[in-house]
């Protein structure tokens, strides 16, 4: 995919919020001393006015947009995914989601891609802890077609949002008339196989693998799964049924993400093989983004052989 334009969803963010705060002037952004990184600095520079700096305390920053969204605006409140979804775990809790509060979390540099800020800032955590608060939905777009998208519906939910962006530039797979809707999956590819469920930047890695797979004469369904928490369990449980086996593709932890999400409803509604593929419950390290990508076994070619696999087992 050399060819394909890439571009870094954390800057499809930032563009997306530029472009909602001409559109209406009923929402705020925040920060934690990172408006250049999450790219909120985009909105901050045409609209410094609704636009507050809360310095390094993620904690207090989440507290303070809970209280602005207790009047009845709407706020996306920005830090790195490690700080906002783990330091600032209790207020997300108790102040945005116990209250049901329109707080939309833009949770930028998630994941192995973070590269060489290493493993502490390298969150392969949060789809797991957010999924055990109640009343939270999860987004983990694609590319930067779905991320802005993403921000958009973010605004007009009922509800806390956590929406998962990235460092990396990653291909643009979708057109500017692509159709995006909380809590429903895609199809992309048509198979009978086995089924390919990836989410965030491992979705252009899954098409790739399609194509790796169609070569060997193995026939792989593929679904963009942007919204983690509500699945959509429907189109999940369609491709249990036609398939038969499922490879889940994700860049987080194998537990408590996507394939823990995938794997618990099919083994209460139609059991059927799940092979997760994501980061094998350990810690990341430094180093350039792609070369962590090949290293942590997160490929095109790893996704085709866990295809392999999945068939293998249903046999």
């Amino acid at each position: 995919m050399a060819d394909v334009k890439k571009i870094a969803t954390r800057d499809s963010y930032g563009e997306a919020l530029v472009e909602l705060g001409k559109e209406r002037d009923d929402f705020i952004v925040m920060d934690a001393d990172l408006a250049e990184a999450t790219k909120t600095g985009a909105f901050k520079k045409v609209f410094p006015q609704r636009f507050y700096d809360c310095g390094i305390a993620e904690g207090n920053m989440i507290s303070i947009a809970a209280g602005i969204a207790a009047t009845g605006k709407k706020v996306f409140a920005s830090s790195f995914a490690m700080f906002a979804a783990g330091r600032a775990f209790e207020q997300i809790r108790n102040s945005v989601a116990y209250p049901h509060l329109n707080v939309v979390i833009g949770a930028t540099h998630a994941g192995i891609s973070v590269g060489e800020d290493g493993a502490t800032h390298q969150c392969c955590e949060d789809i797991a802890i957010m999924r055990s608060i109640p009343g939270m939905t999860i987004i983990n777009p694609a590319d930067h077609i779905e991320a802005k998208m993403a921000v958009k519906a973010a605004i007009n939910h009922d509800g806390p949002v956590y929406l998962r962006l990235g460092r990396l530039a990653v291909p643009v797979v979708f057109d500017e008339d692509y159709s995006f809707e909380i809590g429903k999956g895609v199809e992309l590819k048509e198979g009978t196989d086995v089924t390919i469920i990836a989410t965030g930047l491992m979705v252009a890695e899954a098409l790739e693998a399609y194509e790796i797979l169609k070569a060997e004469g193995i026939s792989a369904r593929v679904i963009n799964i942007a919204t983690i928490k509500p699945l959509d369990t429907e189109i999940v449980l369609k491709a249990a049924k036609e398939t038969g086996a499922i490879v889940t593709a994700e860049e987080h932890n194998v537990i408590g993400g996507l394939g823990s999400a995938v794997s618990e409803y099919l083994s209460e509604n139609y059991p059927t093989t799940v092979v997760k593929l994501g980061v094998n419950d350990t810690f990341g390290m430094s180093g350039p983004a792609n070369e962590l990508l090949d290293k942590f076994g997160l490929r095109a070619k790893d996704i085709a052989e866990k295809a392999k696999q999945a068939i293998a087992k249903k046999a």
